[in-house]
């Protein structure tokens, strides 16, 4: 995230937003302030994409450390000079990696960080998803995790049964993790300002995931088919893996559709794969 600085298009301190890495840098003091007001406490926290330090200055002014996650050279040479201009350059370490493969074991380690952690940023569009779905897969050494999203990747990830946004990505997170809207951001709030409106929420790691882990690769598999095609019911969609009867013995109706089932239905199922599907 970064602050408000040079008003042309694109540009701030000097520094032009890149399509390729998703840039849309945050200038909205009032949006920055309910941002920081989500991020409990003064602990180290883990920022993914800091931008020109919209979040990573006043976290830092406010006495947390900031380990600073980003992949753009160009911005983290940026980001140096004001870290110092502000006086908080020791507060802060930028780490040049690409988020997609972060490892949070081999952070704490180089960092001399204690799990579990604290992770915000303002995610590009481009990489949401996948990253979010990778950091799940660590979620033991995760507290909790305050990110901006494009409001309808938010949706989909805080969505229950029967929501029109409800799907795969939906039940895979809940698996992991409680997802909290807290609030939608519009388009105006960036330089430049993006095509689409965008959310912040809060995604806690349960202490126990719903699925027990040795059952997990057979869950994804079965819910994967089950959203296949929205459209399509339990029947269709699943007819690759089992026939209706067995969805009827497993006590659902075969004619309903993914939409309809919450975990412990879709684990039901999951349970009567052939366990070499």
């Amino acid at each position: 995230m970064a602050a408000a600085g040079n008003s042309k298009k694109g540009v701030q301190d000097g520094h032009r937003a890149r399509k390729r890495f998703g840039q849309n840098f945050l200038v909205d003091y009032g949006v920055i302030d309910r941002i920081l007001g989500a991020i409990p406490g003064d602990g180290p926290v883990i920022e993914i994409g800091p931008g020109l330090g919209a979040l990573t200055v006043p976290l830092a002014q406010r006495g947390n450390r900031v380990v600073a996650i980003e992949l753009d050279r160009d911005v983290i040479r940026h980001l140096r000079v004001k870290l110092d201009a502000e006086g908080v350059g020791r507060q802060v370490e930028l780490v040049g990696q690409d988020a997609l493969r972060l490892d949070l074991d081999a952070l704490c380690e180089a960092q001399g960080l204690t799990p579990p952690l604290t992770l915000v940023g303002n995610l590009p569009y481009n990489i949401a998803t996948a990253l979010i779905t990778r950091l799940l897969q660590q979620s033991t050494r995760i507290h909790d995790m305050v990110f901006m999203v494009q409001r309808e990747v938010g949706n989909r990830l805080a969505a229950g049964p029967n929501d029109s946004a409800y799907g795969r990505l939906s039940v895979l997170t809940a698996m992991h993790a409680e997802v909290e809207h807290l609030f939608d951001v519009p388009p105006e709030a960036f330089n430049p300002p993006p095509k689409v409106e965008s959310s912040v929420i809060r995604i806690t790691p349960r202490a126990e995931p719903l699925v027990p882990p040795a059952e997990q690769a057979r869950f994804e598999t079965l819910v994967t088919a089950a959203f296949a095609q929205r459209r399509k019911t339990l029947r269709n969609n699943l007819k690759p893996l089992m026939p209706a009867s067995t969805i009827e013995a497993s006590g659902i109706d075969p004619s309903l559709r993914a939409q309809a089932l919450d975990i412990p239905a879709f684990l039901t199922l999951a349970r009567r794969l052939d366990p070499s599907s």
